[in-house]
């Protein structure tokens, strides 16, 4: 399939409550404002039918799993089709009675569903912990391919990690997509505050320069309080943004600022970039093999 060379991109940065039609009633909106805006791929954050449940850990929220193919997939698929748009949401999976998946489904223009990809990686830190609701993804890593490209989507936590990155790169991807949920602990002092932060940009930033193509990273925003109590809450930093291939920034949000981000892609530049930095050709896959270790003691 022939790519497009040059593709208007929209992330939604948005802010969530509790009741979930809420939510997706203002995600219908934003991505329709965005489509009438010329966005041909519009991107949500992480889990965005909801608040951010996984501060906790508690049976009943499994209740807000669902199928795919379900009622979530029916709704924005319509929308894809009818807007004419590739849509990547994020949705909590039920796969069978007791196995449960962070799932990425990406939908084409004519709102069939293009692919899926379950997140790989699951942390269990304070205030985030997946491993209670999500079991570890078994899709590997593989790009979607839609009418605009192969994305190459994961999600959240699989940021931190190069070798996903590298692997969807290396089977062919033309962007890198990352819906997210990550924010601030509040008792954390302003200068750990700027490092997380800054460190999860230049993460980021460092796969599309690795790799040389573009990354799009889209947070949630807002305040969402602990109701167990423990932590006093997280205030999710937003700053979603559009890199590309060199690192550079073609757009970034106003920081917690609730918007839709527009952003312009130039899919050639990638094959520029490769040709004066040709990473790929100079990597040593002969003296590698220690990376499919835990350790090298």
């Amino acid at each position: 399939m022939t790519k497009k060379q040059n593709i208007q991109v929209a992330l939604i940065q948005q802010a969530n409550g509790a009741v979930v039609a809420q939510n997706i009633l203002l995600l219908e909106k934003n991505i329709r404002e965005a489509a009438a805006q010329g966005a041909e791929l519009i991107v949500l954050q992480e889990l965005h039918n909801s608040l951010y449940f996984c501060q906790v850990e508690s049976v009943d929220t499994f209740d807000l799993a669902e199928p795919i193919p379900g009622p979530s997939t029916d709704h924005f698929g319509q929308l894809a089709k009818d807007l004419g748009i590739v849509l990547v949401t994020s949705l909590f999976e039920k796969r069978a009675a007791g196995i449960y998946h962070n799932t990425a489904v990406v939908f084409e223009k004519d709102g069939s569903i293009a692919g899926k990809y379950r997140k790989m990686h699951i942390p269990d830190d304070p205030a985030y912990y997946e491993k209670f609701y999500f079991t570890p993804g078994d899709l590997g890593f593989e790009p979607i391919q839609t009418s605009l490209g192969k994305l190459g989507v994961l999600i959240c936590w699989d940021q931190w990690y190069p070798e996903a990155a590298r692997l969807m790169a290396m089977k062919g991807a033309d962007v890198l997509i990352y819906p997210t949920a990550i924010g601030f602990e509040s008792s954390d002092s302003q200068e750990e505050k700027d490092r997380q932060k800054e460190a999860w940009i230049i993460s980021q930033r460092a796969h599309a320069v690795a790799n040389g193509i573009p990354v799009l990273s889209v947070n949630r925003t807002g305040f969402e309080e602990d109701p167990s109590g423990q932590t006093k809450g997280i205030q999710f930093w937003g700053n979603s943004f559009v890199t590309g291939p060199q690192g550079e920034m073609i757009a970034e949000a106003e920081g917690e600022k609730e918007m839709i981000l527009y952003a312009e892609l130039n899919l050639q530049r990638s094959e520029d970039v490769r040709r004066i930095w040709p990473f790929f050709r100079d990597r040593r896959i002969d003296a590698y093999a220690g990376l499919v270790k835990r350790y090298l003691d």
